[in-house]
């Protein structure tokens, strides 16, 4: 191929790209305009078992880089040995490459550890912050039940504080 064809077919192909490009983004009509009020596009919502499922899975993918993706690691390291005394070069490149496998499924592990334990301590503050406001919720309805007019009939005693005729002992 000569220099000038091959100068031609970058140019073409150059000029091809140029009028196929196009950005990925959403139509804004389409709701993808966000300079408008993020409250109009509601809360994030999750439930408990969303987050026991990431926690899980985490959970589950470490215990299988552990128990499988580790194994990988000694053989590589025995394999790069024995290549390395028998006079190979391949030995230092093997030894290398099982080096960073080790580094990298590390860094993966350790990061599926951090989502599994964090899922764990979201459910489990969610779980206490849903307890806390279901009692201030229900002690907030038993406040208002005593002051609302509708429990009793008016000039009548209010049931929510039990009966007036029980008296305390006053020793």
């Amino acid at each position: 191929m000569a220099w000038d064809e091959w100068e031609r077919l970058k140019s073409q192909a150059a000029e091809r790209q140029s009028t196929q490009m196009q950005l990925n983004q959403l139509d804004p009509g389409n709701g993808g305009d966000y300079s408008q009020d993020p409250s109009q596009f509601g809360d994030l919502a999750v439930s408990q078992g969303d987050l026991a499922k990431i926690g899980k899975n985490a959970f589950d993918l470490y215990n299988d880089l552990w128990n499988k993706a580790r194994r990988a690691v000694p053989t590589s390291e025995t394999a790069a040995g024995t290549l390395s005394k028998d006079g190979f070069a391949l030995g230092g490149a093997l030894k290398h490459v099982a080096t960073r496998w080790e580094e990298q499924l590390s860094s993966l592990m350790d990061a599926c550890a951090h989502i599994s334990n964090h899922m764990t301590v979201t459910k489990k503050l969610h779980s206490e912050d849903d307890q806390y406001i279901r009692r201030q919720m229900s002690s907030i309805d038993l406040l208002d039940a005593g002051f609302d007019e509708r429990v009793g009939e008016p000039g009548k005693s209010n049931s929510v504080y039990g009966d007036s005729g029980e008296k305390k002992d006053e020793n």
